[in-house]
């Protein structure tokens, strides 16, 4: 790994950026609470929820705007000042459907947030919002080639296709692993920096500090906001968050030269755990979507672990898969997924056939506690 000669000086813009964007989300996330509280846009306590009293959702559109306003100004500034330069591959159309898509992103999540919708229905906008990248330009034209060295470059039809499931793929790993309080913001917040902070590498394209410093405006909007959503929680991502980190996420790993194998390994936990959750359900005859206990953190909580110690062992993790990526390069991004993938996929079946979860994994013998949230909302 070896950063490009600029870096050192792009760090001080990058620190701005990160406080700027905490800041900004540390401070709208109590008034979102309130205005949830005050609309009844909340979690209220069951033998269905995690939380004991009362908590609002929808955080995520504190997330969205702190990001959104601290990009804006950082662009604003930079067109100015020019601290960093803006890479040809970038366009200003990428730009418009970054931002634009984030928004709508977090206005659909809002609208579920209140509303409670299907399956069917946040499904659909996940597709639409694919659509949206798709017609600013935003797409998945290669990938690296495990097998013969190079890229592997789609075309057509093919582009198209691999970009919607990777842009949906992204949401629902996102949504999966929200079960527990802090879980996805602080995933996002390592996979934020760690995307950063490879932009930074002559591992991408000679470098990008552009897309660096969207990364940390990122970070930072879901740094301010962990304050408020880490155990125990005042706060909910809700669907908004999921919606709206996802597809970030998969856009800036799509404008950042990193592309698709550096992001797999990076958020190689959700993606993962998403995966085997849907393999295993569809096995079952039922619905990927239906809700039960066989997510990894449902596992590591019924190992005794705490809620706390949960949400921190799955950090370390994603830290681990983060180094990884920072010193991989190329296909040996893919080969390591690939190890993980299988790896996690052992160990959670040592897991289930241990017994520490029911054979069909719907929650009767531990009750429902610590579901994912968002899952718990979904209805067939």
């Amino acid at each position: 790994m070896t950063f490009i000669a600029s870096a050192g000086s792009t760090v001080p813009i990058l620190v701005i950026a990160l406080l700027a964007s905490a800041a900004i989300s540390y401070l709208l996330t109590p008034i979102v609470r309130r205005v949830a509280l005050r609309y009844d846009a909340v979690d209220v306590p069951g033998h269905r929820r995690v939380n004991t009293s009362p908590v609002p959702r929808g955080g995520g559109v504190a997330v969205a705007a702190a990001f959104i306003i601290a990009s804006l100004a950082a662009l604003g500034l930079n067109a100015m000042f020019r601290f960093v330069p803006v890479p040809s591959s970038v366009q200003p159309t990428d730009l418009i459907g970054l931002l634009l898509g984030g928004a709508l992103a977090a206005a659909f999540g809002v609208i579920d947030d209140y509303f409670d919708l299907r399956a069917r229905w946040q499904f659909l906008g996940q597709i639409v919002l694919a659509l949206v990248a798709i017609a600013f330009g935003i797409t998945v034209d290669f990938i690296a080639n495990p097998i013969g060295g190079g890229q592997l470059r789609f075309d057509g039809p093919f582009m198209v296709g691999f970009t919607i499931l990777w842009v949906a793929g992204m949401i629902n790993s996102i949504n999966f692993i929200d079960g527990l309080d802090g879980l996805s913001s602080g995933i996002g917040l390592i996979a934020a920096v760690t995307l950063g902070l490879i932009s930074l590498t002559t591992q991408v394209g000679g470098g990008q500090p552009f897309i660096t410093v969207l990364c940390f405006a990122l970070a930072g909007s879901l740094l301010g906001f962990l304050r408020w959503n880490f155990y125990p929680a005042t706060i909910f991502v809700g669907t908004s968050g999921v919606m709206f980190l996802g597809y970030t996420l998969a856009i800036l790993s799509i404008l950042g030269t990193a592309k698709v194998a550096v992001a797999l390994l990076i958020l190689g936990v959700p993606i993962i755990d998403a995966f085997w959750i849907i393999v295993r359900r569809l096995a079952q005859g039922r619905s990927p979507f239906s809700p039960d206990r066989g997510h990894l953190h449902h596992r590591l909580l019924d190992l005794g672990l705490s809620h706390r110690q949960t949400v921190l062992l799955i950090y370390g993790v994603c830290l681990v898969l983060a180094v990884l990526a920072m010193f991989l390069t190329g296909a040996t991004l893919l080969y390591a997924f690939v190890g993980v993938f299988f790896g996690s996929g052992f160990v959670l079946f040592i897991l289930a056939r241990g017994g520490w979860t029911t054979d069909a994994f719907n929650g009767d013998a531990f009750g429902t506690d610590g579901l994912t949230r968002e899952e718990l909302d979904l209805k067939d």
